[in-house]
Parts: C-alpha cells; sequence; structure tokens
C-alpha cells in the first residue's frame, strides 16, 4: 500500500487484497453470467478477470474459463484459488487491448466495467478488434457498463458504507469519498484503511477513473468492428452496487 505510514505492514499484496474488499462481494451479475455460459458454452474468456470473483464462479458451476488480467499479482491469485479448488480455470497477464489467445473461445465477458477502464474509445476499440480475433463467427461478447453515472452529483458517494473484509486478524475497509464528473469521465475517490491485529491504523488514498461510455456507443463501435448487436441484458442495482446495461455482442464476420 501506498502513503500509510510505517507503523505496521499488511500481509497481503496490496493490488490483490484491495481487489477482494472493493469487488469480491458482489454477486448480483452472477446469475447473468452463468446463464450466458450455460447458453453458449465454454471455455469463457473473462476479460479483466481480477482475482477471480466470477471465474471462479463460474468454473463451479461446470463451465471452464480463462482469464486474462493486465495486473500480474491479481492473475497469480486467480491461478492460486483455482488451484487449490480444483477450478478449471487458466490465468493469464494479457493486455486485453492486444490479446494472443489460441482460440476459438465462443464467449468472452467484461464484468463490473472493466471496458469502462481502457482509457477511452481507442482502448475500446482496441479490445473490440482483439477479442474478435480469438472468438469464432457467432462468437458471443458480453461488456458491462455501470448505469449512468452521469445522474450521479458531484461529491454524492457510493455505496454509503464501506466494503469491509477480514483476514488473517486484518480488517480492511475501503469508502467511497467521492464521485467527481471530469471530461470523459468520472473520477471516483476511495479511503481505503487496514487494521492489525494489533489494532494499528493505516490509511491511504486511492482514485478509480470510470470512462464515460453509453451501450449505445459501444454498440456502434462493435458494429465497425464487424459484430452485431443483440439484445442487451441489465443488472439491477443493490444496496451496495449501482447497477449495469450489459451490451451484447455477435461476431458477424
Amino acid at each position: 500500500m501506498v502513503g500509510i505510514g510505517t507503523r505496521a505492514e499488511a500481509p497481503t499484496g496490496s493490488a490483490a487484497i484491495w481487489h477482494d474488499v472493493e469487488c469480491a462481494g458482489y454477486a448480483a451479475d452472477l446469475p447473468m453470467w452463468r446463464d450466458l455460459a450455460r447458453a453458449h458454452g465454454g471455455p469463457v474468456l473473462d476479460l479483466g478477470c481480477g482475482t477471480g470473483r466470477v471465474a471462479l464462479d463460474l468454473a463451479a458451476h461446470g463451465t471452464p474459463v480463462t482469464g486474462v488480467d493486465c495486473d500480474p499479482e491479481l492473475v497469480h491469485a486467480l491461478a492460486a484459488r483455482a488451484g487449490g479448488a480444483g477450478a478449471e480455470v487458466a490465468a493469464q497477464v494479457a493486455d486485453i487491448r492486444a490479446l494472443s489467445l489460441s482460440g476459438p473461445l465462443p464467449l468472452a465477458i467484461a464484468p463490473m466495467q472493466v471496458v469502462q477502464l481502457l482509457g477511452g474509445a481507442a482502448g475500446r476499440e482496441s479490445m473490440l478488434a482483439s477479442v474478435r480475433a480469438v472468438l469464432p463467427v457467432g462468437g458471443i461478447l458480453a461488456l458491462a457498463l455501470a448505469d449512468p453515472f452521469e445522474a450521479l452529483p458531484p461529491g454524492e458517494f457510493l455505496p454509503p458504507l464501506p466494503d469491509v473484509l477480514e483476514r488473517d486478524g486484518w480488517v480492511y475497509s475501503s469508502a467511497p469519498l467521492a464521485v467527481r464528473i471530469e471530461p470523459g469521465g468520472a473520477a471516483i475517490d476511495r479511503l481505503r484503511q487496514a487494521v492489525s491485529p494489533k489494532g494499528e491504523l493505516l490509511e491511504s488514498m486511492a482514485t478509480i477513473v470510470l470512462d464515460e461510455v453509453t451501450a449505445q456507443e459501444l454498440e456502434q463501435a462493435g458494429g465497425e468492428q464487424g459484430f452485431s448487436v443483440l439484445p442487451r441484458r441489465s443488472v439491477p442495482s443493490t444496496e451496495s452496487y449501482v447497477g449495469s446495461t450489459v451490451v451484447v455482442l455477435e461476431r458477424a464476420r
């Protein structure tokens, strides 16, 4: 962790633990990913797999998964968890804007606003072209988008309570302090705290920037990359998480 003092050191890597704190508790979308996997088969390509929130769930329900993420620490954590569970998950460090995978893979998914972390339109276009290359004709790409965060006024925070995780005697929490609307996106400021077994408090600030992109814009970009547009899906909001619109694209050529 960065800038959180020197009295104690959290026993786990910062990227993996904070990914778990802020993402692992989200489950509202899992039934939808399972449904898509049942309909289209596997292996499923999990784009931005993180520590395996979706990949491990799909594997537990009988669908093999190839998970890719640009963060080696997250991929290592997923590989370790899959190995410990005997799950059929292959984890690989890769930039989803420049994949080098053997295919074809019938279904690719980008859960939890991964597509809004690609640095704008050029990054999304590169991702679409990259994923198209590993899908067969008729293969499906499903991309989750945060339901419109332009409706969130500056200074409002979501969710109202911090995400909390206890591990090995440490208690981790991450609380969103503000959503700042910026040109082309939204910046979410979070206060991360870790309390050691001895009660020592470590704190840091983190900012996550989401690109602003609508479902229509993403569908148009998909069409330009050789995809046809299928009906959208949706994930409802919960007390702790905003909802999502899921753009569904089919490789047409």
